[in-house]
């Protein structure tokens, strides 16, 4: 009677392939059995009790190339060793977890791009009535705060979320909006510079930029390319800006040149 399995019967009972069986033995896992009188390889219990340990460090996540070491290290290296993988397979789900949400926050708009809390300033400007062309430009400017000013983002969301909680800046702000349609000469625009720039001031504390935001070289570029998105479609809203500006600093409000 013939003793032992085939690589075949043995890959079977051990849960793995023929091409894993033969992977572990190129890596010098397992062994390779001597071949019997018919030139076939039998698995004993010996080299099936080592698969079953390869295959199941693999299972839980231990690089194969750390598993030879492992299986011929004393109790305290194994244990350590294992307590190693743990924590990377910790860390690789935290990963995974964080690029499913993701995932998850490109099938809901805005959460792709932006936290709840940006999210819920866009969804209260739609309820007070703000069009969804001035949504989707506030929309663009929280994203691109977020991405070049990081360090202002969570003073201009609560800038945001104060003004709209403020009737008269609701309207101030609507008709700043509606500005875009003026000539850039517009006197009307020189006024609404001057109460915008007043209902600003009354929350001096949201105005003031960080200090290691100020001090840095490329400070004042990446306001600009902020504060000043998309004013190339709307020389009114650029004149107005740069008025809005001008009455801050006066103010005293270090706005980045």
């Amino acid at each position: 009677m013939t003793e032992g399995l085939t690589i075949g019967q043995a890959a079977a009972y051990v849960g793995v392939t023929i091409k894993t069986v033969r992977h572990y033995h190129r890596l010098g896992l397992v062994a390779e059995p001597e071949r019997d009188s018919s030139g076939y390889r039998r698995y004993g219990s010996g080299e099936l009790f080592r698969l079953v340990q390869v295959r199941t460090l693999a299972a839980a996540g231990v690089p194969l190339a750390e598993v030879g070491d492992l299986l011929d290290a004393g109790p305290e290296e194994f244990a350590a060793t294992l307590d190693a993988v743990h924590q990377q397979l910790t860390e690789r789900i935290e990963e995974l977890t964080a690029r499913r949400d993701r995932l998850h926050r490109l099938d809901h708009g805005d959460r792709a791009l932006l936290p709840d809390r940006a999210c819920a300033v866009l969804a209260r400007l739609a309820e007070l009535g703000f069009g969804d062309d001035y949504v989707s430009c506030q929309r663009e400017a929280l994203v691109l705060t977020r991405a070049l000013v990081p360090e202002i983002f969570g003073t201009f969301l609560a800038r945001l979320e104060d003004s709209l909680a403020d009737p008269e800046a609701v309207e101030l702000t609507k008709h700043g909006w509606e500005a875009r349609s003026w000539d850039p000469d517009d006197p009307r625009i020189e006024e609404l510079a001057s109460r915008t720039a007043d209902k600003l001031l009354t929350h001096h504390a949201l105005l003031t930029m960080p200090t290691e935001f100020g001090d840095q070289a490329d400070a004042a570029s990446r306001y600009g390319l902020v504060n000043h998105h998309g004013e190339d479609q709307a020389p009114s809203i650029a004149r107005l800006n740069t008025l809005i500006e001008a009455h801050l600093r006066a103010a005293g409000i270090a706005v980045p040149p």
